[in-house]
């Protein structure tokens, strides 16, 4: 077993690597063709004046576009860099190698071509108008790392306003994960969706977004004590009527017993912690862990350093431990959601992804490391298991075309089958890419 420098080292590497591994690449996606070139000639089907059919086409029958051209794979990964990570506010430049990442992440696991568009605006309407006119191009659109509370405002007009995908990450996608790891994380400690108390640490976007799924997921909200800087949040907070209305919201629906005060006050008796606040260590205390209910479960989240270290949160008693890193067990990661997500709203050319469609991709993530054999440190499927993004999509677009916001109606086993050709395409063009020198292979680090 590694001692705790070690771990440490060992936490630190990635950032060392990405210093030298970064420039090298110069950026970590690229266009390439995906039709055949076989001489010049082609050029005439694929530009002028071939083109121009389909073009007319499209403009007699709209939806052709999803035929004739790539928006049916297509998905716009936008921010305005003023969340990004644990960084906070860095700016569009600063974000694009997030988006860059998101988008090869995309592209690995779940076969769709994303596009990172970093913009040069703070202005929520701004946004909203240049989302709104990137809507011709893309199949659906990824916000990330949009600060609160514009990115709420944000992503309720666009999902009214808009009719493809229009999907925060930080909201949807976190939540997707995290239901599915506390779905597995009470079957692993023998407690019920319903009973357990909940404390949340943090009420940003991703938090209050993850209280409204495992609600609808089946946690008593009454049972849930979330806190923000200030304290927990309780009916007494009135001045977040006018600030800010989602806490607000959460004031109203969440801590019936009005508890008040910090953090150990919020997980004192807590069946489960959800923490994604401010980048640690030392944010959580070994010692409120203690004052936790028996065999408690704890999800601490922050990046790029969790509120606590796994190893001391063991030490001081917690029964499962899960972070966003995927350097320890149990990463609780939107990289697991989001790729077969899209992947399943893309292939039936949904007009929007509800929460409905969130939870069913939760169950089946959890299905999934259920069928392989759940212990405290396996709660949900990792980036390996790669069957876990197919079958997110199937479930996701079987749930879109029962409510209805479905364009077209594939089957199950084409639903099925088509996935995980797209998918596994995706994966093996890269390792021939990388067989054959056009990725050239990466320095030692």
């Amino acid at each position: 077993m590694l001692s705790k420098e070690e771990l440490v080292a060992k936490a630190k590497k990635p950032a060392e690597d990405a210093m030298i591994l970064h420039p090298f690449y110069k950026g970590k996606v690229e266009v390439v063709p995906k039709c055949c070139v076989r001489d010049f000639t082609d050029f005439a089907i694929w530009y002028t004046p071939g083109v121009a059919a389909p073009c007319k086409d499209i403009e007699a029958h709209p939806l052709k576009v999803y035929e004739h051209t790539n928006k049916w794979n297509s998905v716009a990964v936008v921010s305005d860099g003023t969340r990004v990570l644990g960084l906070g506010d860095i700016g569009p430049e600063a974000a694009l190698p997030v988006m860059e990442g998101k988008a090869l992440l995309f592209k690995y696991l779940g076969g769709v071509d994303a596009v990172p568009i970093c913009l040069n605006t703070k202005d929520p309407d701004e946004i909203i108008k240049t989302v709104k006119y990137l809507q011709p191009s893309f199949g659906g659109i990824n916000l990330e790392d949009i600060s609160q509370p514009k990115c709420f405002r944000i992503l309720d007009t666009l999902r009214k306003e808009m009719d493809i995908p229009v999907w925060h990450d930080d909201q949807q996608g976190t939540a997707a994960v995290t239901l599915a790891g506390l779905i597995n994380a009470l079957k692993v400690v023998g407690k019920k969706m319903g009973e357990v108390r909940v404390a949340m640490l943090g009420s940003g976007a991703a938090n209050i977004r993850i209280a409204h799924i495992i609600i609808k997921a089946g946690v008593n909200p009454e049972n849930i004590i979330m806190l923000d800087s200030k304290g927990t949040l309780h009916k007494g907070r009135v001045e977040l009527k006018e600030t800010h209305k989602e806490k607000w919201e959460m004031c109203e629906m969440t801590n019936v017993k009005n508890i008040k005060g910090g953090p150990e006050d919020a997980m004192r008796g807590a069946d489960v912690l959800i923490a994604l606040s401010t980048p640690g260590p030392g944010v959580i205390k070994p010692e409120w862990i203690r004052d936790m209910a028996k065999d408690p479960v704890m999800f601490v989240c922050a990046n790029p350093i969790p509120e606590i270290w796994p190893w001391e949160a063991k030490e001081a008693g917690a029964k499962i431990v899960a972070t966003g890193r995927s350097d320890f067990p149990n990463q609780v990661n939107n990289s697991l959601g989001f790729p077969g997500i899209f992947r399943g709203a893309l292939d039936v050319r949904a007009k929007t992804i509800t929460d409905e469609m969130c939870i069913a991709a939760a169950e089946e993530m959890a299905r999934t490391a259920e069928d392989r054999g759940l212990n405290p440190d396996y709660l949900i499927p990792t980036m390996d298991d790669w069957e876990v993004f197919p079958r997110e999509a199937v479930a996701v677009a079987l749930k879109a075309i029962e409510q209805g916001v479905a364009r077209i109606t594939p089957t199950e086993e084409e639903l099925r089958k088509s996935a995980m050709e797209i998918i596994k395409r995706a994966r093996e063009q890269t390792q021939i890419l990388m067989e054959n020198g056009f990725i050239p292979e990466a320095p030692e680090t």
